[in-house]
């Protein structure tokens, strides 16, 4: 008790303090918010991760890249590149080493809506969704339905919503759309439309990117050159074949969208035991390679054209050959993969969260949860695959979208750790208790930091199971499968005016029906 026989602590300020808690915090106060510190988690040590870029130095300069196309020969063999008898493209180290040099070390991936935009590089952490799924898991039948164009969008209208999801690649193939172009097109403006966030999509065809960003200068405002100048949406390239072959038609994309000033994720997704080594060390020393040589080529394009280094090494399950997504070695190998990338220096991105389960259920939320937990910790620039992914990346569902989310907020929370400071540390606050009410309900700083220290999920259910049971008795996803259905029946983005979709289908074939931007004909 203080000398005026009051309990220190208390005098004032807890109407205005509760009153605050419900109007919400600004962004930068939350306990979490996109772009927190990683790094703490170290699988490699500097030497090793020395040892793993040396390594694919050698098997660029020993090796090199199959079918390389003519624009690489081009930028590469005038700058001390060889193309040898079987029309391989070898990559000097140093030539290798300048090319890291000159990579853009940071970039702005914009949202439509700049107040989401996100900065890509450091140590910043940023959870992200991307695909492609084939299918998606339906709630009520316990069955996969293969995707269509509809899902595409109402997924990014979905994600528009979900607080810890910070970017937005499209998650599923539109299987309805049967030629290439109509799908590259369409997934681009059904991602686009559905959400403000930093967004991303994959091109099968060069056209394909010229017409796309014709599209995003459109809904820029309509002047040439608007997207180059903002750009908000990434194109996923998967550009190699490994081991250490190129893919004709991804590169050439690759090619445009350098030309088109498009950010590129360099994707490497060699599988351990299948197309890379078994070795997890070697599978990293692989992947690293292809994609620094993807890296040589863009920048001797255009240096510190933006980059992210896409180190996707997956794993397989060796009794069957199939992929697995969730298992303990893929969480490590991708935790790696980020740390070798971040140091370099380079943006990183990895693929985590791909679930084997083909449902939302306790398999899905310890693959999820320890994958997505590491490339976190090990300080991923972006985290792909993060919320949503089903079945080792064949499968997307709305629920796990919701439930992830949830998921992501708490992983992110750990990732920004404890800070000790003598306000944190508490001793007056203890002094007052002890000589109080001896508990901490009602103090100020409880009060005071219950949004900005602690963070609470969505549908994850706290309560007793007494007062569960009285309530229904629900389980998470069907918690879940509730607040996507409340979403998808009322929430349609508006950042793109009428006018300016009328002038883009005008010009482009688009197939999403528009009364589908205003009411949703499966959800309502």
């Amino acid at each position: 008790m203080s000398a005026s026989g009051k309990r220190a602590g208390r005098a004032g300020g807890r109407a205005a303090r509760v009153a605050a808690r419900a109007a919400g915090l600004a962004d930068d106060e939350k306990a979490v918010r996109p772009g927190l510190s990683g790094g703490a988690y170290k699988p490699l040590t500097d030497s090793e991760c020395r040892t793993v870029y040396d390594t694919a130095l050698t098997l660029l300069d020993e090796f090199g890249m199959g079918t390389p196309i003519p624009e690489f020969i081009e930028v590469v063999v005038p700058a001390g590149g060889w193309v040898d008898e079987e029309e391989r493209l070898h990559f000097p180290r140093s030539l290798v080493e300048d090319a890291v040099d000159m990579a853009a070390k940071s970039f702005t991936w914009h949202g439509f809506d700049d107040d989401r935009s996100i900065e890509v590089g450091g140590d910043r952490v940023h959870f992200g969704t991307a695909g492609a799924a084939v299918s998606v898991y339906e709630h009520e039948t316990r069955k996969h339905r293969p995707s269509e164009l509809q899902d595409v969008y109402d997924v990014a209208r979905l994600v528009d919503t979900l607080e810890h999801v910070h970017f937005h690649v499209r998650t599923l193939v539109a299987r309805d759309m049967v030629e290439a172009r109509d799908l590259d097109v369409n997934t681009a403006y059904a991602v686009a439309m559905g959400t403000t966030k930093p967004i991303g999509t994959s091109f099968f065809q060069p056209e394909h990117v010229h017409e796309v960003v014709d599209m995003f200068d459109e809904m820029l405002g309509g002047q040439s050159g608007s997207f180059a100048k903002r750009p908000f949406c990434v194109a996923n390239n998967t550009f190699v074949v490994p081991p250490l072959r190129y893919a004709e038609d991804a590169v050439r994309s690759m090619v445009a969208q350098v030309r088109t000033g498009m950010p590129i994720n360099l994707l490497s997704a060699g599988q351990a035991g299948a197309t890379s080594p078994a070795a997890l060390a070697g599978s990293l020393a692989q992947a690293l390679a292809e994609c620094l040589s993807a890296l040589t080529c863009v920048n001797l394009m255009n240096p510190g054209h933006p980059c992210v280094m896409g180190l996707w090494p997956f794993v397989s399950d060796l009794r069957t050959g199939a992929m697995s997504g969730g298992s303990g070695e893929e969480a490590v190998l991708n935790a790696a993969a980020a740390q070798v990338t971040n140091w370099l220096g380079l943006p990183s991105g990895v693929a985590a969260g791909m679930a084997d389960s083909k449902m939302p259920d306790n398999q899905a939320g310890h693959e999820k949860g320890l994958t997505v937990a590491l490339a976190g910790h090990a300080g991923a620039n972006l985290v792909y695959e993060s919320a949503g992914m089903l079945a080792s990346i064949l499968a997307c569902s709305y629920e796990a979208l919701v439930i992830d989310n949830d998921m992501l907020g708490a992983i992110n929370r750990t990732v920004r750790g404890i800070e000790i400071t003598p306000d944190k540390l508490s001793v007056e606050t203890i002094r007052s208790v002890i000589h109080g009410d001896g508990h901490f309900l009602g103090q100020d700083q409880t009060l005071s930091i219950m949004q900005s220290e602690y963070i609470y999920p969505e549908v994850g259910n706290r309560l007793s199971p007494d007062d569960w049971f009285d309530a229904g008795a629900s389980s998470v996803d069907e918690r879940a499968r509730l607040l996507a259905r409340e979403v998808l029946s009322g929430h349609f983005p508006t950042h793109i005016p009428p006018d300016v979709d009328t002038r883009i289908r005008e010009r482009f074939d688009i197939r999403l029906p528009a009364e589908e931007l205003t009411r949703s004909s499966r959800w309502g």
